[in-house]
C-alpha cells in the first residue's frame, strides 16, 4: 500500500519522513490553531468558510498568517490529489513554531504548518445512521470559539462516549445546559422548530453548522437560538449533529434515551441532502491572478 502524502511547510513528504521539531509550541502548549475539512467529489466542503474562521483564530493568539487563502487552497487540493482522496476529511494545523521552552512569546517564531487527509467516516449520499451520544461534564477552557488544539476535556469526553459504546459525546455545563458535542455541533427539533444555541465563546463556531443553518433558512424551517437544558434536549422529536467529518448526522438516543421514534427524522434527512447540495454548490474557485 502507498504511504499517505503530508503536506508540512510547502512541501509533500511521505507520512513516514514528515517531522516536527520537539520544541515545536503545539507540542510543548497546545500553541496552535486548526481545520478540519470535508472532502466530497475530491474538492473541499465549506472552505472559505473554513478559511476565514482559521484566519479569526490566527488572529486571536498572535500568530502571523503566512499564506494567502488561495496559495494554501492551491496546496490543500494538491494534497487531496496526491492522495487519491475523492472523499473524506482533510486536517490543516498552524502552530506558532518552534523554541526553548518559555510562556511567553515573541514575534520572531516560524509557523509550522502540516496537512493530512483522512477516509470518509459515512458516505455522504447513502442513508445516514441514527447514533447514540452520551452526556458529559464540559471541561473545556473558556475561549472555545478558537478553534485551538487544545483538546484534552474533549478527549476525555470522546473517549467515555466511545467506551460506553456511544459514538459521540454530549457536553453539559454546571448548570446543566447542553453546550454541544464533543467535536460536533448540536441541535434539536421540536414541533417543527430547530432550536441551536447562539455563538459566543462558549462553543465553537461551527461551519458545518453555518451552512446548515442557511439551508433550514433557505427551506423556510423556523430557528430559535437560545441555551437550552438537557431536559428540554431529551423531549425533542428530532435531535442531530453536524461537523465537517460527518456533515449532518441523526441522533437517535441520548444516554439510552430514545430520541422520536429513534430513527433518522425527515427534518434531519431534508437538512443533510440540502447541506451537501450546498456544499457542492459552493465549491470554492481562486481568484484569476
Amino acid at each position: 500500500m502507498n504511504e499517505r502524502i503530508i503536506y508540512l511547510n510547502g512541501d509533500y513528504l511521505a507520512e513516514s519522513e514528515a517531522k516536527l521539531p520537539v520544541l515545536d509550541r503545539g507540542l510543548l502548549f497546545a500553541d496552535a490553531v486548526y481545520e478540519g475539512f470535508g472532502i466530497l467529489d475530491g474538492q473541499i466542503v465549506d472552505f472559505i468558510y473554513h478559511m476565514q474562521r482559521l484566519e479569526r483564530s490566527l488572529g486571536e493568539l498572535s500568530i502571523p498568517m503566512t499564506f494567502s487563502i488561495d496559495e494554501m487552497f492551491d496546496a490543500l487540493m494538491g494534497l487531496i490529489k496526491k492522495n487519491n482522496a475523492k472523499a473524506g476529511f482533510l486536517y490543516l494545523h498552524v502552530t506558532r513554531g518552534a523554541g526553548d521552552r518559555a510562556f511567553h512569546y515573541h514575534d520572531q517564531y516560524v509557523p509550522n504548518i502540516f496537512a493530512f487527509t483522512q477516509g470518509e467516516k459515512f458516505a455522504a449520499d447513502e442513508m445516514p445512521p441514527a447514533i447514540e451520544l452520551l452526556t458529559y461534564p464540559d471541561l473545556r477552557w473558556a475561549r472555545r470559539d478558537i478553534k485551538s488544539t487544545n483538546l484534552l476535556a474533549q478527549v476525555m469526553a470522546k473517549h467515555a462516549a466511545n467506551q460506553a459504546g456511544a459514538y459521540e459525546a454530549l457536553m453539559v455545563d454546571a448548570n446543566g445546559l447542553v453546550t454541544e458535542a464533543g467535536s460536533s455541533s448540536f441541535f434539536f427539533i421540536k414541533d417543527n422548530v430547530l432550536h441551536v444555541r447562539p455563538v459566543s465563546q462558549e462553543i465553537l463556531h461551527g461551519i458545518t453548522r453555518q451552512t446548515m443553518l442557511r439551508v433550514a433558512e433557505e427551506r423556510g424551517i423556523s430557528i430559535i437560538e437560545r441555551t437550552y437544558s438537557l431536559d428540554e434536549a431529551l423531549a425533542a422529536d428530532e435531535a442531530l449533529i453536524t461537523a465537517s467529518s460527518i456533515y449532518v448526522l441523526p441522533v437517535g438516543n441520548i444516554d439510552g434515551n430514545k430520541i422520536g421514534d429513534g430513527k433518522a427524522g425527515a427534518f434531519t434527512l431534508a437538512l443533510r441532502e440540502g447541506y451537501l447540495a450546498k456544499a457542492r454548490a459552493e465549491f470554492y474557485t481562486p481568484k484569476a491572478s
